[in-house]
């Protein structure tokens, strides 16, 4: 029997956009087709289900006849009091690798009513050595119309919706701006400051760890008289700096100044990665998102994207700095695509104890344990749980995980990490049974057994005898809710890791009752294990052993022994 698999979609993005009307989507057979849909507010002819939560608040802004409040919503990597908390090569000590943990980190970009949206108007100021910069005419507004999949019913799209971000040009054709801002996108248009005329833009790379995309334009009118922003060096605390974009509260560009408050190893709310980042307290609102910060000469630091939430805590806004666009631009550059940062492959713990030192015979105050070793990293090959990692390429690691930064600094050494390229190797001193030794790894970024983002413009799905087999991500857990999902597919999310290349969790997301499957009405949201014996690796595999059955009766086997034939 024939059975198709759909390709993959993306995750739901948490930007800093300005919605607007929304059209919908008309879904198509519910067979093995797909139809194209947005994120927010579902299609009226289907059963209405909560909008998929953000992970953040980014900046871009939004305004629509049926928009709801944004949330704050849990972002990975930060503690209860919203300090960062790094995991995996990063991780103080926690294994959460597939779950957000609770913070208030926001991406602005689903602002769904303006009420809710609180402005720092005392901020709200153009200093003078930027009023009458030329170099504010390389800041755009950017236009996107966005259709988001919707993975509760893979085989159409939610509602369509609009939303408004910032970008800058960076020349050679191209403009930057945050990936959240063109996530799922179907149409970008950017305006040029005092032009009333909208020039289309594609998305050229979008980097979703580390919240940053690519455009580029055609029109050749559109670069006319065009400028480039240069960028700066990484700035140092204290220094001045001036937030430039598009926020809600006008159409006109809008500046806002502040100091550099902290610089440090930052969780991205969008990509739910630690990376370096910039603490600034230049008010950030919806529509500042992909919109560059600067210093007191003019030099792009920066690139706006996220702003920190509390009752305890104000003006708190995070830039990505240049180091990480350096990054994102060389790594297209290499590959003619963005690939992403790497990752070490480990989990490791603190070793502050003096107790536990002597026991893994570290006589110095330094390194780090290793507590778990993902399977299908190169880490795998060399590593072990119990080694203790005391230098990265000749650096010296605390006993508290973090490195020298600048001259007075220190920093987690997730920061080394960063630095690198996938496929780039990295050397390792490590202490092993209290003998001292040299090991080299090969760098690449995560997999994740349950994935914060989906490739594609569709989830993968299957439909066989009203059966929805999908697989489960973290956009589908936040689309479902927890409560649905349940504690065992939740636990997994959080704590599993893969144990081999390409596997995945393929769940039954739902059943369409008919004469076929009479008594299996009531079941969803299991993971399928087996198809007629066989041990499933992905929905592609479940897909072939299907398509290739040659057996009379489709038995398919789930979690706690269910069973459906």
């Amino acid at each position: 029997m024939a059975v198709a698999v759909t390709s993959c979609g993306l995750s739901l993005f948490t930007s800093s956009l300005i919605f607007r009307s929304s059209l919908t989507s008309q879904p198509r057979s519910a067979t093995l087709q797909i139809s194209n849909g947005y994120i927010t507010p579902k299609a009226s002819n289907h059963t209405s289900r909560p909008s998929n939560p953000q992970r953040g608040s980014s900046s871009c802004s939004s305004s629509s006849s049926s928009s709801k409040p944004s949330e704050e919503k849990n972002i990975p990597g930060r503690s209860k009091d919203g300090r960062p908390n790094s995991y995996a090569d990063g991780n103080g000590g926690r294994e959460d690798i597939g779950r957000a943990q609770s913070t208030s980190v926001k991406s602005f970009g689903m602002q769904r009513k303006n009420k809710d949206i609180h402005f720092d108007t005392r901020q709200q100021v153009e200093p003078e050595n930027l009023r009458n910069s030329a170099f504010l005419n390389a800041v755009v507004k950017v236009y996107c119309t966005h259709t988001t999949p919707d993975y509760s019913l893979p085989w159409q799209k939610q509602r369509q919706y609009t939303s408004t971000g910032s970008a800058f040009i960076i020349g050679d054709g191209k403009l930057l701006t945050n990936a959240h801002c063109v996530e799922h996108d179907t149409q970008v248009k950017v305006k040029k400051r005092g032009d009333d005329t909208k020039y289309v833009a594609k998305v050229l790379a979008r980097g979703v760890d580390c919240d940053i995309a690519l455009l580029s334009i055609e029109s050749k009118e559109f670069w006319e008289g065009a400028e480039s922003l240069n960028f700066g060096r990484l700035p140092c605390l204290q220094d001045a700096v001036t937030v430039v974009g598009y926020p809600l509260g006008g159409d006109t560009i809008s500046v806002t100044k502040g100091v550099v408050s902290r610089i440090e190893v930052t969780s991205y709310a969008q990509g739910s990665s630690d990376l370096l980042g910039i603490q600034i307290d230049a008010a950030i609102n919806p529509g500042n998102s992909g919109g560059p910060a600067f210093n007191e000469q003019g030099e792009c630091i920066g690139v706006a994207f996220q702003v920190y939430r509390s009752e305890a805590a104000e003006n708190i806004g995070y830039v990505i700095p240049t180091t990480v666009v350096s990054h994102f631009l060389k790594d297209y550059e290499r590959n003619g695509k963005y690939t992403g940062f790497p990752s070490l492959g480990i989990f490791w713990q603190k070793l502050e104890n003096p107790a536990l030192r002597a026991c893994l015979k570290v006589q110095s105050n330094e390194g780090v344990l290793v507590r778990r070793v993902e399977p299908i990293s190169d880490a795998n090959n060399v590593l072990k749980e119990g080694d203790v990692i005391v230098s990265f390429d000749d650096i010296r690691i605390g006993c508290e995980g973090t490195v020298p930064f600048r001259s007075s600094e220190r920093i987690a050494f997730r920061y080394l990490v960063s630095q690198k390229f996938a496929g780039d190797v990295a050397e390792l001193g490590i202490i092993r049974a209290g003998k001292l030794m040299g090991v080299n790894v090969v760098l690449n970024p995560r997999v994740h057994l349950v994935p914060y983002h989906v490739d594609g413009d569709q989830p993968s799905y299957i439909i066989i005898a009203g059966f929805v087999f999908t697989t489960l991500s973290e956009p589908l857990i936040d689309e479902e809710c927890e409560d649905s999902i349940g504690l065992k597919l939740l636990a997994k999310a959080s704590y599993s890791l893969a144990r081999f290349k390409g596997e995945r969790i393929v769940i039954l997301s739902q059943v369409l009752a008919n004469g076929a499957n009479i008594g299996y009405e009531d079941m969803s949201s299991q993971q399928v294990l087996k198809f007629n014996g066989t041990r499933i690796n992905n929905i592609h595999h479940l897909a072939h052993l299907i398509d290739s059955c040659k057996d009379q009766d489709l038995v398919f086997e789930f979690e706690d022994n269910y069973i459906a034939v």
